[in-house]
């Protein structure tokens, strides 16, 4: 199955991130502390904290930090009262976003977000108004130059849903949730490395943007992620 070529916007996604490494830190501390707090500081029976420590490695976080961040998340360090927030919106040419925000100030968030969006062509939504447009999935993106058939055949016997060859050679598989782990246990078996392994929000619909249309929600999206309360920010937009 072929699908839009992802790769161009995941080199830039990662360069911006190297870029700004203190930033991207940042978010990864905050949502460590959320998950803990949420769901108990011990990793083995809390998905939302594996997943983020896997992240903050990923980023190379240091682990005396992360372990911080855990004890803040269970109360046994001070810490700000973050909570996790979503918002809903437009971008350029009616693309859909949604906006998952850690913060400890809801007011200056809402305000910075609808600033953001309002700057950059786009505009704040209602709860629900494109929600409806995603699906909680497990997602990896690998490099072109493996094996179509082999990703495959380990990831449907690891629990993918599905396998998509893009045009530039990269290749995509999502999953469940709660399959994400086994695969990603499995790839690493294989010595495979994925450019991106994470659960997200993966939208239903592609909206193709391409020309000023496509570097307007570039720079929309750039803004969108400078802002620290902003943790993650999904959209159907596919930029050419």
């Amino acid at each position: 199955m072929s699908g839009h070529s992802k790769w161009a916007n995941i080199q830039h996604r990662k360069g911006r991130q190297d870029a700004k490494r203190s930033n991207v830190w940042t978010k990864l501390i905050r949502e460590i502390i959320v998950a803990a707090r949420l769901g108990g500081g011990d990793a083995s029976a809390n998905p939302r904290l594996r997943l983020a420590m896997l992240k903050a490695r990923a980023a190379n976080v240091p682990k005396d930090t992360v372990n911080n961040a855990i004890l803040k998340g269970t109360g046994q360090l001070e810490v700000v009262n973050y909570a996790a927030i979503r918002y809903e919106g437009y971008g350029i040419g009616g693309a859909a976003l949604m906006i998952d925000c850690t913060t400890d100030n809801r007011t200056r968030t809402v305000a910075d977000v609808r600033h953001v969006l309002s700057k950059h062509g786009g505009n704040l939504g209602t709860d629900g108004s494109v929600s409806f447009m995603f699906k909680h999935q497990g997602y990896f993106l690998f490099a072109p130059g493996l094996s179509e058939d082999e990703v495959m055949e380990v990831g449907l016997e690891a629990g993918a849903d599905d396998v998509i060859k893009d045009e530039d050679g990269s290749i995509e598989v999502v999953c469940d949730p709660q399959n994400f782990e086994a695969l990603n246990e499995a790839f690493t078996a294989k010595g495979w490395t994925p450019e991106v392994a994470e659960v997200t929000w993966k939208s239903d619909s592609e909206t193709v943007l391409s020309g000023e249309e496509g570097e307007k929600m570039q720079k929309l999206l750039d803004a969108l992620d400078d802002l620290d309360d902003v943790s993650e920010v999904y959209t159907t937009a596919v930029i050419e």
